[in-house]
């Protein structure tokens, strides 16, 4: 079988009653937003009630999330003091004025404190020193020193999971940060699937597609390992949960997932720390509800298309093409990352 399907009454099944509970609720406070929405541009008592929806809104999922040990966001945290710039990161990302390339340049921006979330999770007390060479040989070849946090134990053995199109930018982004902060220059290895949704349907009935036949990996590689996921959005978990249970079903036992987003649902996150063993989740920012489409609300709208570009529905371009349309500032910048996905897309058969 080339095409693995889950449906959405498949994820609902590993939620809590309690889970359910808190879901609900959030559909409700957003429910009030809603009529706001038209009046912004009204009286400043409307501004001000939607600025105490979204405020409790906040408030009801940092204490939501902080009974999960699993889920991790930067925004309820780390030091209020910081809170602000990935506020308006988020705000940027989000708005309407934001153009492609300004698009990318944020998504750089937020995996990089993404990444610093996990590493500062990792608390250790070890330190690793970096030699490096500098341009300066008068009167002689200078060199500086460099302490930084030891985690290569917790990145080494790691593999980056790329769930196609939107997936591709940020998965790079991730791999560079674990070069970046391995003494040891760490470039992980890259498994690609291929997965999409069934956008014919509705929230409640939503399937999931794993196409076998344009996916690229190898599964000894991934037996035993630390799998990164890394998707600006985290939606419903349903594209996660197919590739991680499909890989269980191949005899694949990963030691730990890690899920990095840019913007989360509740929903979503709550059903992946259900159906995954050993799964955890790190957001820059949590949003509150799903619509009928699965669409996340407030959201920032298509991610992929917003850092590739559309496709042409005829035409839609391969992992290769892709890579290529980046152009030559990103592909020099990401040059080891790019090598590897090369590696695995024309190598595994």
């Amino acid at each position: 079988m080339s095409r693995i399907i889950l449906k959405a009454r498949d994820l609902d099944g590993f939620l809590t009653d309690r889970d359910k509970k808190h879901i609900s609720e959030m559909d409700d406070m957003y429910a009030k937003a809603a009529p706001l929405f038209d009046k912004l541009s009204g009286s400043e008592e409307d501004k001000n009630a939607l600025i105490d929806i979204y405020n409790n809104l906040g408030d009801r999922m940092q204490e939501i999330t902080a009974e999960e040990p699993g889920i991790h966001v930067y925004s309820f945290e780390t030091p209020r003091e910081i809170h602000g710039e990935a506020s308006r990161l988020i705000a940027k990302l989000r708005s309407t004025r934001t153009q492609q390339q300004e698009f990318v340049y944020y998504i750089q921006r937020a995996y990089e404190l993404l990444f610093n979330l996990a590493v500062d999770g990792a608390n250790t007390d070890k330190k690793n020193y970096l030699v490096v060479k500098t341009p300066v040989n008068i009167p002689v070849q200078n060199y500086a020193i460099h302490k930084i946090p030891d985690v290569d134990d917790q990145i080494e053995n790691s593999v980056m999971c790329v769930m196609l199109r939107g997936a591709l930018l940020p998965s790079m982004i991730m791999s560079k940060e674990i070069q970046e902060y391995s003494s040891n220059g760490y470039v992980p290895p890259f498994a690609l699937f291929k997965i999409s949704r069934d956008d014919s349907k509705k929230e409640y009935n939503m399937e999931y597609i794993l196409d076998l036949d344009k996916s690229y990996f190898d599964l000894e590689m991934l037996d035993g390992k630390d799998l990164i996921f890394a998707d600006p959005m985290n939606a419903t978990g349903g594209s996660l949960v197919t590739i991680v249970n499909y890989l269980n079903n191949q005899g694949v036992k990963p030691k730990s997932i890690q899920f990095f987003n840019v913007i989360s649902a509740l929903k979503g996150t709550l059903r992946i720390i259900r159906a995954l063993e050993h799964a955890t989740v790190y957001t820059l920012w949590m949003d509150p509800v799903l619509n009928d489409k699965a669409y996340i609300l407030p959201g920032l709208g298509d991610a992929g298309d917003r850092l590739n570009g559309r496709d042409a529905d005829d035409m839609p371009r391969n992992i290769i093409q892709l890579i290529a349309d980046y152009g030559a500032s990103i592909t020099a910048l990401y040059r080891s990352q790019v090598r590897k996905i090369e590696e695995t897309v024309l190598a595994v058969r």
